[in-house]
């Protein structure tokens, strides 16, 4: 029995469009998503480095940190058997020219950390912006 409708078909012309707009939008999402995944991988890498750069500015800290106690530590001894107050004044004059000496050091130290941390950081970002 028939219902004297006829099935619908879609146009050649539109069924070609489609399928080239479904075609060119799965190409687009894969390159989204493997530009996403490139830049996830480096953010890791990114986030590893930072890790790694925070790990050795804290064992820089601790260094110098055990060296200046060390230091107080002598100075403590020195004037424990100084003979005189003279000799306490000397010890601790020897003391602190040595700790600004010691303190500017650790900070150019730090600093030249920090430095090298940041522009690889950048060199990362960079590197990663490229990668999208």
């Amino acid at each position: 029995m028939m219902t004297g409708k006829q099935p619908y078909e879609v146009p050649a012309e539109m069924r070609d469009f489609a399928e080239k707009s479904v075609e060119q939008a799965r190409k687009a999402f894969d390159g989204f998503i493997g530009a996403a995944s490139k830049a996830v991988d480096s953010a890791h890498g990114s986030a590893e480095s930072a890790r790694l750069n925070a790990q050795d500015a804290t064992r820089k800290a601790m260094s110098y940190a055990e060296t200046n106690i060390a230091a107080a530590f002598d100075l403590a001894q020195k004037v424990v058997k100084s003979k005189d107050l003279a000799e306490v004044m000397q010890h601790q004059s020897a003391f602190m020219t040595a700790q600004m000496a010691a303190l500017q050091t650790q900070l150019k130290d730090m600093g030249e950390a920090a430095q090298t941390a940041a522009t690889k950081a950048a060199g990362e970002v960079a590197k990663a912006t490229k990668l999208k």
